[in-house]
């Protein structure tokens, strides 16, 4: 190769990177611009996924899932799903052993988080042990036994779902009315 065509050569492989650069800058910031939404689901031991919902008094059914935030991807939101609204999902302050996981829309008004069994059973979704300032998230079963909850994202990641303290106190905020113990985001598994 001549020393005219490698110089030509090199600039179009140079030209060519940084047109291709440009173009991938440029789409992973329009993907940032978006929200990603991952579902959540119980995940059972014998390897199929339950979906978990809000129920509203009515038996009126919500979605329930995580939001991954454009600014930091460690700790998403976990939403319920009310038409366009998107209302928090929150441990409630409780006295019972295990603390009630339910999302609350602006009047106060709270859907408890279930999952639903292969056999159209429901599984209620608890706070069933803390570990400093995480409370633990599980499906407990009609035996008491626990199944996990997770996040999992359009490309298949896990992310354990917990109850997050900021404070040091049972109650951690007043939200519409109602006592919340802990918020319910999606963390990164730990290995």
């Amino acid at each position: 190769m001549k020393f005219r065509q490698k110089i030509l050569f090199l600039w179009l492989l140079l030209f060519g990177s940084a047109i291709l650069w440009n173009d991938a800058v440029a789409l992973a910031q329009s993907v940032d611009n978006q929200q990603v939404i991952w579902h959540v689901k119980a995940m059972h031991p014998d390897g199929y996924t339950l979906d978990v919902k809000a129920f509203d008094n009515d038996g009126v059914i919500y979605d329930v899932k995580a939001l991954e935030n454009v600014e930091q991807r460690y700790i998403m939101d976990v939403m319920a799903f009310k038409g366009a609204k998107k209302l928090p999902v929150k441990v409630l302050v409780s006295e019972s052993e295990y603390k009630p996981v339910a999302a609350i829309d602006e009047q106060g008004k709270t859907y408890e988080i279930k999952a639903l069994s292969r056999d159209g059973t429901f599984m209620k979704v608890k706070g069933v042990r803390s570990s400093g300032y995480i409370i633990h998230i599980k499906a407990v079963d009609e035996k008491g036994e626990f199944i996990g909850v997770k996040a999992i994202s359009p490309s298949g990641s896990l992310n354990d779902v917990k109850g997050i303290k900021m404070y040091d106190k049972r109650v951690e905020v007043n939200l519409h009315g109602v006592d919340v113990h802990a918020h319910v985001v999606a963390l990164p598994q730990l290995h």
